[in-house]
């Protein structure tokens, strides 16, 4: 019998100096690690689903070096190993405890240890500083290989491809997403499953994640071969993407903001007068009469249910914007202060926004709320299957986090759940209702939203190309971080202009570049602005400029229209790739990496992507090229769908890219049809 170790069942616990450690196997070649300082371990369930109960561990308990105790916990691919030793503290003055982790592949390989205590320098681990209210900012340092290279969590502003020596922020802001979940190509995935505001540094001499108010450490890891395989586990263990209905493999157009009923469906039948696909229309914000009121404002939107009906008979879809804010002056403001249903601050005034007006946020951990908000929507928005899901960080007028709390606790220890918290409040009542399959625009998430229909978009970001060029890591980050369904403004959301012609090129190379991404989305704040107002001359909330693919003169549209219906040619592959990642948990827009990891130069490749494992596409991100160098993996053939020349993997090429053309290859003669296509 262990002095040391207790095994219960499949877990393996430890005690020792009022520390309790837990590690249990969490569905295949994984496992979850746990542990508090001086009271019970919690089964949160933040973002992990509960395993497979039939799933089983081996664990062995022996004796190692002097003291020490030693237990190995094996399943399938991941092997940790438990070392435990008392010690007498001559600083102290009495006797001390500690258990250190290292986790191992199935060959016997270390893929990631806890840092050592390093003898007089007394480090530790696992680092518990206490705070008011029986929290604690928490610490838990890793060493990791040197030359690995790392990918995931979320989505951050940079055109960086491998974290490895990044420090990123555990918090969500406009344009920022905030997934903690990283992937190695030493061959494992690691999900800090605490939605406490942080940070995570992948240093050179640690890994550290901190949280700065938790009341337990909690983290999960897997084992695998390749990135697919990970990426297999981690939605296995965190849930799949529904299956993307069909109104979401072809093109959508948006802007900001169509103003009435009237002006949306001039757009529309234009669209289709013209004979060119779109699947869905979106109704912008401040189509209500007051943030919070949660429906159209009647002397613009006079008769939704008869523009639903049109539209579904010109096969579109609406989708209709949803803000989390309340203003105070809502018609609903009242009924959800009493009810406690909106985020509250700490101190002083509450108003956490005054965009457009004084607001304050639905506080969706409440599930109550996240009861009241669907009530709302399915009793005002009849018809409608599509959701915006706007403002989702939530975006507060000032990111100061220990500002606000929460019904599931303070912002600074539960805060990055919000957004996932938001999807699953109009997912939940999709599903109850009977939509199946369903798909929802949210701009923010955190581990576990792909089960709830999250189709993330990277936010209100800038109209240039630098902006652009980051768009490619970031959703090739985010699909390693589980998302697979992502978009972006298409031309970017601020910025540009509609009689620029600068901003012409820009929107023609992001258009094409956006027919490749797992959702095709046109949407912008063009300029110039126009204002609107109401009937009775009171001010309502502006307008961009015209945003359709005809409004940037004849050369502009004959390439944009061409990319239409090049998106509509790749349906049925499309279809496929979303079904991969609904049954299999793969990426749709994916790094290099992926599909050739034993390539060593596709790990380092940041401005190119593959859509789905059949096409490379290397979209064109400097102002003014007319050809750009591309690089082909290693292990393939790569087929120019703009010239037909094939050419072998593992190596660089360079591509003509005249302003209609985009640079993307078929790998070993796959979509033999769209060969030529964009000559």
């Amino acid at each position: 019998m262990s002095d040391a170790f207790l095994i219960d069942g499949h877990r393996l616990l430890w005690r020792g100096s009022g520390e309790t450690l837990v590690v249990e196997p969490w569905g295949d070649d994984s496992v979850r690690v746990r542990a508090v300082l001086g009271g019970p371990i919690l089964d949160s369930d933040w973002a992990l689903l509960e395993p497979d109960p039939a799933a089983a561990a081996s664990i062995v308990v022996g004796q190692g070096e002097g003291n020490a105790e030693v237990a190995a916990l094996t399943n399938g691919a991941i092997r940790v190993v438990a070392t435990a030793e008392e010690f007498f503290d001559g600083q102290a003055g009495y006797t001390r405890s500690r258990c250190r982790l290292e986790f191992f592949d199935a060959g016997g390989t270390l893929l990631l240890a806890e840092e050592e205590h390093g003898g007089a320098l007394k480090l530790r681990a696992r680092d518990y500083d206490a705070l008011p209210g029986g929290t604690y900012r928490a610490r838990t340092a890793f060493v990791a290989s040197r030359d690995e290279k790392l990918y995931g969590m979320g989505q951050y502003q940079q055109d960086i491809l491998d974290l490895k020596g990044s420090t990123v922020e555990l918090a969500h802001r406009n344009s920022q997403v905030s997934v903690p979940f990283v992937m190695s190509s030493a061959g494992y995935g690691f999900l800090w499953h605490n939605p406490a505001i942080g940070r995570a540094t992948f240093a050179t001499n640690r890994t550290e994640w901190v949280a700065e108010s938790t009341a337990q450490l909690d983290y999960w890891i897997t084992a695998g071969a390749t990135p697919s395989d990970i990426a297999r586990s981690y939605a296995r263990a965190t849930g799949h993407a529904p299956m993307m209905p069909e109104h979401g493999l072809g093109f959508w157009q948006c802007k900001l903001r169509y103003t009435s009923q009237e002006e949306l469906l001039q757009v529309a039948r234009e669209h289709k007068r013209r004979g060119l696909p779109m699947d869905v229309i979106v109704a912008d914000f401040f189509h209500w009469p007051k943030m919070g009121d949660f429906r159209f404002e009647e002397e613009f939107w006079p008769d939704p249910a008869a523009m639903i009906a049109e539209l579904a008979g010109l096969g579109i879809e609406l989708m209709v914007s949803v803000w989390p804010q309340v203003s105070l002056a809502s018609e609903n403001f009242a009924e959800l202060d009493r009810l406690g249903y909106l985020v509250r601050s700490n101190r002083g005034v509450d108003i956490q926004m005054s965009f457009e007006g004084p607001s304050r946020f639905l506080d969706v951990t409440h599930p109550g709320a996240r009861e009241w908000l669907w009530a709302k929507l399915s009793a005002n928005y009849p018809g409608v299957k599509l959701f915006w899901l706007d403002e989702a960080e939530p975006e507060y007028t000032f990111f100061e986090f220990g500002a606000y709390s929460y019904y599931a606790g303070q912002a600074l220890e539960v805060g990055n759940v919000y957004p996932q918290l938001f999807s699953r409040a109009v997912y939940d009542g999709q599903v109850a209702g009977g939509q199946v399959d369903s798909v929802n625009l949210v701009r923010c998430a955190w581990a576990g939203s792909q089960r709830y229909g999250a189709l993330v978009w990277s936010g209100d970001i800038h109209s240039s190309f630098a902006s652009m060029r980051r768009q490619v890591t970031a959703g090739i980050h985010m699909g390693v971080a589980g998302i697979p369904w992502f978009t972006t403004d298409i031309g970017g959301f601020g910025g540009g202009r509609v009689d620029d012609p600068a901003f012409h090129e820009l929107l023609v190379r992001w258009f094409q570049m956006g027919a490749f991404m797992p959702v095709m989305r046109l949407h912008g704040d063009r300029g110039p602005q126009r204002e609107v107002l109401a009937a009775d001359g009171t001010r309502r909330c502006h307008t961009g400029a015209e945003n359709e693919l005809w409004s940037y003169g004849e050369e502009v549209y004959e390439i944009l229209s061409s990319y239409a219906f090049l998106r509509e040619s790749m349906r049925e592959y499309t279809r496929g790739l979303m079904a991969s990642a609904h049954t299999d948990g793969q990426p749709i827009m994916r790094g290099l990496f992926h599909d050739f990891p034993g390539d060593p130069a596709a790990w380092d490749v940041a401005d190119q992507f593959l859509y789905g494992p059949s096409l490379l596409v290397a979209p064109v991100l400097v102002a003014g090229a007319r050809s750009r160098r591309v690089y082909l993996p290693a292990g393939s053939s790569w087929t120019s769908l703009s010239t037909g020349a094939v050419h072998d993997g593992g190596a660089w090429v360079e591509e003509a890219a005249p302003l209609g053309v985009i640079p993307v290859f078929a790998r070993d003669g796959a979509l033999g049809e769209l060969v030529g296509v964009l000559g």
